[in-house]
C-alpha cells in the first residue's frame, strides 16, 4: 500500500507529518505523488479563514477526484472544529495531532474500511520521533507543545492545548542523530519556545547551550519567541546565542500591534516597552541580529490612532521581515463577540501597513550591499541560481554554489525580501 502525505501550515505541522512518515515507513511506501497513493494523509492548518477555506476545499477536492482513495484528516482542524470537519469528512477517518502514534492504527482501520477519529489532547512526547529526512538538510526540531499564553485572537492553543515540554536529553540526542546523518540547519520550533520548560523547571537558555555543543558544522534557527515568555529570561537566552557561533543571529518576536490599548484588549500579557526593551538588549549585545515579527491589522477594536501606532513602530524598530495578517474571527477564540471592522477600512489598513512594511524591509536589506556574508547554501532558487543564508539568517541567491556547503560572498544587491550576492 502506498501512502501520500500533505501538509500544510507551519514547522511544527510539518515536523508532526515527518513523525507520522517515519512511522508508516516501517509498513508502508510514501509517495509523493498523489495519483500513485492508496491512501491520502491531509495535516491541515487552521489558523486563518483563509486557510481554513483553502482545507475545506483541499478535502472535497480529494474526495471528489479520488473517490476509490482513503482519506484521512489530521492536523489542527480535526482539534479546533470537529463539527464542521464532520460535514464535510464526517465519513473519513481523522488524526489529532496529539495521536500521532496511532497514525499506523488508523491507515489500517481506513485501508479495511472503518472510519475512526482517533484525536484528543494527551501528554505525548514527539521529541526523539523525528528523524531526518535523508534529502533535506533541514531538520525541524520539536522542543514543545501548546503555550501558556491567553491570546484573545488565537485558536492555536485550542488545537496544542497547555504547555507540554520535551526532555532536553531527549530533544538533544534526536539534534545529534539529525547532525550526523548530514543536517546543516536545525530549525528548534514550537507554539512559543521562549515557553520551553516553564512547566518542568528546565531552562530554554540551558536547551540552546546543549544544542551549540553539538559537534559538527551547521547552524541552529530558533522559531517564535513571545515577549512574554523571554522577558523573565532575556539576558540567559541573550548569552546563549553570544556564546554560541552556531545559532542563527534571528530572532522571531511576535508584536500584533504597536498600540498599548490593543495589547492590553488582546491579552498579550507584555507591554510595548517590554517588548522594545527586549529588542533594544538583543540588538545592543548583538548589532548584527535581525528580527522578524507579526502584525494583525484589524483586531476589532483597533481605532485609526491605534492603528498608526502600529505604523510607527515599524518605522521606529525597523523589521528585517514582517508578517501581516488581517484580523478574522476564529472558532473558539475569545475575541469572537467582537464586531470585525469595516471590510473597506480593513482593505485601506493593510495596504497601508504592506507599504510601510516594503520600506522597511528594503532599507534594512540596502545596508548590507557591498558586505562579505558568510553564507550556508542550502537549495536550487525557484527561478535559477542557489538559495542561502547569512549568519543572520538573511535569505541569499548566488549564481554559482554547492548545495550544503558554507560559503563567502559579497552582497551586490539588496531586494524587499532577498540579498543578490556573488561568490569571492
Amino acid at each position: 500500500m502506498k501512502i501520500y502525505l500533505e501538509t500544510h501550515g507551519c514547522t511544527f505541522n510539518q515536523a508532526d507529518t515527518d513523525i507520522m512518515a517515519n512511522i508508516l515507513a516501517k509498513k508502508y511506501d510514501i509517495v509523493y505523488d498523489v495519483e500513485e497513493a492508496d491512501v491520502i494523509i491531509l495535516n491541515t492548518c487552521y489558523v486563518k479563514l483563509p486557510t481554513e477555506q483553502k482545507m475545506i476545499t483541499k478535502i472535497r477536492k480529494y474526495k471528489t477526484e479520488f473517490p476509490d482513495k482513503k482519506l484521512i484528516i489530521g492536523g489542527c482542524m480535526v482539534e479546533v472544529d470537529d463539527k464542521r470537519l464532520e460535514k464535510f469528512a464526517g465519513d473519513d477517518c481523522w488524526i489529532g495531532p496529539h495521536k500521532l502514534d496511532k497514525v499506523d492504527e488508523v491507515v489500517e482501520k481506513a485501508i479495511n474500511g472503518e472510519v475512526v477519529h482517533e484525536y484528543g489532547k494527551t501528554r505525548a512526547i514527539k521529541a526523539g520521533k523525528g528523524k531526518k529526512n535523508s534529502e533535506s538538510l533541514v531538520h525541524i526540531l520539536q522542543i514543545c507543545e501548546g503555550c501558556n499564553g491567553q491570546c484573545t485572537f488565537c485558536c492555536t492553543r485550542i488545537a496544542r492545548g497547555f504547555l507540554i515540554s520535551y526532555p532536553i536529553d531527549v530533544i538533544v540526542e534526536e539534534a545529534k542523530d539529525a547532525v550526523e546523518h548530514g543536517c546543516k540547519e536545525l530549525q528548534v520550533t514550537a507554539q512559543d519556545t521562549a515557553c520551553f520548560g516553564m512547566d518542568t523547571g528546565e531552562s530554554f537558555a540551558d536547551l540552546l547551550n546543549k544544542l551549540g555543543a553539538i559537534e559538527g558544522d551547521f547552524r541552529i534557527r530558533v522559531g517564535m519567541m513571545n515577549p512574554q515568555s523571554i522577558k523573565n529570561q532575556l539576558h540567559e537566552v541573550i548569552d546563549a546565542f553570544k556564546n554560541n557561533d552556531k545559532i542563527f543571529n534571528f530572532v522571531h518576536l511576535p508584536i500584533q500591534s504597536g498600540s498599548p490599548k490593543v495589547l492590553k484588549e488582546m491579552n498579550r500579557k507584555h507591554t510595548l516597552d517590554e517588548y522594545k526593551y527586549i529588542l533594544n538588549e538583543f540588538r545592543k549585545e548583538i548589532p548584527q541580529m535581525s528580527l522578524a515579527t507579526d502584525i494583525i491589522v484589524g483586531y476589532p477594536t483597533e481605532t485609526e490612532e491605534d492603528f498608526n501606532q502600529t505604523l510607527e513602530l515599524l518605522k521606529e524598530i525597523k523589521p528585517d521581515i514582517v508578517h501581516i495578517s488581517k484580523y478574522m474571527h476564529r472558532p473558539g477564540a475569545k475575541s469572537n463577540h467582537l464586531k470585525e471592522i469595516d471590510h473597506n477600512i480593513m482593505k485601506n489598513r493593510s495596504h497601508r501597513v504592506n507599504q510601510v512594511k516594503t520600506e522597511v524591509m528594503l532599507e534594512k536589506n540596502k545596508e548590507y550591499e557591498n558586505t562579505i556574508q558568510n553564507v550556508l547554501i542550502t537549495s536550487k532558487g525557484s527561478s535559477g541560481g542557489y538559495v542561502g543564508y547569512t549568519d543572520s539568517y538573511k535569505n541569499v541567491i548566488v549564481d554559482e554554489a554547492e548545495i550544503g556547503s558554507f560559503m563567502d560572498v559579497k552582497i551586490i544587491e539588496g531586494k524587499r525580501t532577498y540579498l543578490l550576492a556573488q561568490r569571492i
